[in-house]
């Protein structure tokens, strides 16, 4: 208790630089996971990613990223095996945010498409294991969290899957794709906008203090999703195509048509990850600021200080402007070829699992969703589709990535508590 209230504004400013650190991080490897598909099948620039990133990873973050939040920094560890010594749990989500932030750091150097939940998970579990005891470890809420691992990849797939060959059905395979893209595309677009808005109503708008019924917040989100599709079937309408051109330009205009709707894909993608992925940074930050600014006293609710999430939305937006090409590169460009209707596919069936998941509290990874939908739509034209030496080295970082996390967080939570000479 003495310490924290001794080094109580020191430490906290240093959380808060190894948050913006893990925000970075998340910035440069785990965003551009989210934008990949988009820039990897040209319907974005990175320019324009970077700004569609801008807007709609801090609108999730703020509108719906309270409930992912609680998770990651409560559910994990016991926190009352941390109430007789606090600080202990400060060293630890201080060394858990370097931890994590330095292995994103060099996982983002090689191009390695890792996943930040599972950087920061396993850096808390290990912290925890070598602090308080393995005991005090929720492994029934890691199992959980460890399986959602494992099946929100495979569901991604599959609805990727599902997506791209409805797509195939009926427009590619068509006699006239054009026209078959022009009555189609629009009830893509208000199902893309559906999901998107579904979280913002379902989970976003108590944190703004609006509260709506079910049925009125339904009601709202067809309404966006309907204008939306409108909107889309008006912009494609005035696209200036050629009726007489071979069938092969029609593909490539059918193309340019999906290319508009990725632009609401990729901003369904940023929302959904910074509804869920925000709290990766943020959460162990406001664990440290919430028992510091108590007095040493570990609360059940901690309510989050104005400055901690515009933190992590600037380090998220700096991270994948700086950081973000090489992986961006290798989901977009090295997994299977991606155009824009695969790309579709691919981002709105991982921002429908995750946006779900975030609404649950459930922090799935969003790189294994993503790379599962990616792999559901090069499934979809055959095993020959796939890198699978790509592949293999995406799921070997991502094995290792939970154990070096929790090797690291337990060096700097030694070396911390060395310092402050606890």
């Amino acid at each position: 208790m003495e310490i924290l209230s001794q080094y109580g504004f020191i430490l906290m400013l240093v959380a808060a630089f190894f948050g913006f650190i893990m925000a970075y991080g998340v910035g440069a490897n785990d965003v551009a996971n989210a934008m990949g598909t988009s820039v990897g099948s040209k319907a974005l620039t990175l320019k324009q990613a970077l700004v569609i990133a801008a807007i709609f990873e801090a609108s999730g973050a703020w509108l719906a990223g309270g409930e992912v939040t609680s998770t990651i920094r409560s559910g994990i560890v016991d926190a009352e095996a941390f109430k007789a010594v606090p600080e202990l749990l400060v060293y630890g989500m201080i060394g858990s945010l370097l931890a994590a932030g330095t292995w994103l750091l060099v996982a983002t150097h090689f191009g390695w498409p890792v996943s930040t939940t599972h950087s920061i998970v396993g850096a808390i579990i290990g912290f925890a294991s070598v602090g308080v005891g393995t005991e005090y470890v929720h492994w029934e809420e890691v199992s959980s969290i460890v399986g959602s691992w494992v099946v929100t990849p495979v569901l991604s797939g599959i609805l990727a899957y599902l997506i791209f060959m409805s797509a195939q059905r009926l427009i590619f395979d068509t006699d006239n794709p054009l026209a078959a893209a022009k009555k189609y595309v629009p009830f893509y677009m208000v199902f893309a906008a559906f999901i998107m808005a579904f979280v913002t109503v379902s989970k976003g708008l108590k944190h703004v203090g609006l509260k709506l019924s079910t049925g009125e917040g339904l009601l709202l989100c067809l309404g966006i999703a309907l204008v939306v599709g409108l909107v889309g079937k008006l912009a494609i309408s005035r696209l200036k195509i050629d009726p007489e051109a071979d069938k092969e330009m029609h593909f490539n205009n059918v193309e340019r048509i999906f290319g508009i709707l990725m632009i609401f894909t990729a901003c369904c993608m940023a929302f959904a990850h910074g509804s869920n992925d925000v709290a990766n940074a943020i959460g162990p930050l406001a664990a440290v600021v919430g028992i510091i600014q108590s007095g040493g006293q570990i609360l059940d609710k901690v309510a989050l200080d104005w400055w901690i999430l515009p933190l992590g939305a600037i380090g998220i937006v700096l991270g994948l402007a700086t950081l973000g090409a090489k992986v961006i590169r290798t989901i977009g460009e090295n997994i299977t070829h991606l155009t824009p209707s695969r790309g579709f596919a691919a981002e709105i069936a991982a921002a429908s699992t995750v946006v779900i998941a975030s609404g649950l509290g459930l922090p799935i990874s969003t790189t294994q969703t993503l790379v599962g939908a990616v792999l559901g739509v090069g499934l979809a034209r055959g095993i020959a589709a796939l890198n699978l030496s790509v592949i293999r080295n995406i799921f070997v970082s991502w094995v290792v990535t939970l154990p070096v996390g929790a090797g690291l967080a337990i060096v700097f939570f030694y070396m911390i508590k060395t310092i402050v000479g606890a």
